[in-house]
C-alpha cells in the first residue's frame, strides 16, 4: 500500500512539472513571435517614415552654401547745409574726420567778389561704423539742412563670387607651376608659361576688385555742400565827404548838365541852319496867305455917316 502511494505521488509530481514546463514554452513562443512581429513592424515603419534626425542630415547636405553674416554694403550720402561761417565749418568737419579716422578726398571753395558769402563742396571718407554719427555731427554744426540723401549698395554676392573665383584661379596657378617644373620640352614650357601669365593676370584683376570693394565697404563716401548764411551790406561811396563838399560837387554837376544841354542846342541849330531857314520862310509865306484870305472873307465894316 505504501509503494502504491509513493508511485501515485511521483506520477502526480511528474504531471505537474511537465504541465508547468509546457506553459513556460508556450509563453516563450508567444513572446518570441510577438517580439519578431514588433521588430518587423518597426522596420516597416522606419522604412516608410525615416528618422527625423537622418532626414535633417540629408536636407542639410542638399542646401546651398551659407551666406556670410557680415554683409558688404557701400554707403554714400549727399548733404546741402547752411553754416554761419564757412571757414569755421570746414575746420570743424576736418577735426571731426581726424578723430574718427576719416580723410578728405576733395575740397572745392567758390567765392565771388570780396566780402561776399562763401560756399564750397567737401567729399570725405568716413569709417562705416562712424557713418551715422558723422552725419549727426554735421547736422548739429549747421544752421539748416537743406537736403540730405543716404543710399546703400549691397555687394555681398559679388564679393563672395570674387573670392570663389580667386581661390579657383590660385589652384590653377599652383597646378601650372607644378607642370612647369616637370615639363622638359620647350614647346610645353612656352604653352604653360602663356597659360600661367593669363591666370596670374586674372588673379591680379580679381585681387584688385576685392581690395576696392573692401575699401568701399570699410569707408562711406559723404559729399557735403556748404553755403555761408551771411548778408553783406554794400559800402557807401564818398563816405569821407562832408556836406559842403557834397554841395559843391552837386552844383558843379548841375552846371555841367546845363552847359552840355546848351552846347547840344547850339550844335543842333548851327548844323541844321539851312533846313531851319527854309522851314521858317515856308511857314511865314503860309501865314501871310492865310491872313490875306481871312481879310477878304471878313471885310471891314463901313464908316458911320453921322460920324
Amino acid at each position: 500500500m505504501r509503494k502504491f502511494s509513493v508511485s501515485l505521488f511521483m506520477i502526480i509530481l511528474i504531471l505537474i512539472v511537465s504541465a508547468c514546463s509546457g506553459s513556460e514554452e508556450s509563453k516563450m513562443d508567444s513572446s518570441g513571435s510577438s517580439s519578431k512581429e514588433m521588430s518587423n513592424a518597426d522596420f516597416a515603419e522606419k522604412s516608410e517614415n525615416p528618422d527625423p534626425e537622418e532626414k535633417t542630415v540629408q536636407n542639410d547636405s542638399k542646401t546651398a552654401a551659407p551666406v556670410p553674416q557680415n554683409r558688404k554694403v557701400i554707403y554714400t550720402a549727399d548733404m546741402s547745409v547752411r553754416v554761419k561761417n564757412y571757414q569755421e565749418a570746414v575746420s570743424s568737419i576736418q577735426k571731426t574726420l581726424a578723430s574718427l579716422g576719416g580723410y578728405v578726398m576733395e575740397s572745392n571753395t567758390y567765392s565771388g567778389e570780396e566780402d561776399q558769402p562763401q560756399e564750397g563742396t567737401l567729399t570725405v571718407k568716413v569709417p562705416q561704423e562712424a557713418f551715422q554719427s558723422f552725419l549727426n555731427t554735421v547736422e548739429k554744426g549747421s544752421i539748416k539742412v537743406e537736403n540730405q540723401t543716404v543710399s546703400g549698395q549691397d555687394v555681398t554676392e559679388e564679393y563672395v563670387d570674387l573670392e570663389s573665383r580667386l581661390k579657383s584661379k590660385k589652384t590653377v596657378e599652383e597646378r601650372l607651376l607644378s607642370f612647369m617644373k616637370e615639363a622638359q620640352k620647350t614647346e610645353d614650357l612656352l604653352k604653360i608659361s602663356n597659360d600661367l601669365s593669363a591666370v596670374q593676370e586674372e588673379i591680379e584683376q580679381l585681387t584688385g576688385r576685392i581690395n576696392f570693394l573692401n575699401n568701399q565697404t570699410s569707408f562711406a563716401t559723404v559729399s557735403i555742400h556748404l553755403s555761408e548764411n551771411k548778408i553783406n551790406v554794400p559800402g557807401l561811396e564818398n563816405e569821407n565827404l562832408n556836406t559842403w563838399q557834397k554841395t559843391k560837387q552837386q552844383f558843379m554837376e548841375s552846371i555841367n548838365t546845363l552847359l552840355s544841354a546848351g552846347s547840344a542846342i547850339i550844335v543842333f541849330t548851327a548844323g541844321n541852319l539851312p533846313v531851319l531857314a527854309v522851314l521858317f520862310l515856308a511857314g511865314f509865306a503860309i501865314w501871310l496867305a492865310v491872313k490875306k484870305r481871312m481879310n477878304r472873307n471878313n471885310p471891314a465894316p463901313p464908316a458911320d455917316i453921322g460920324d
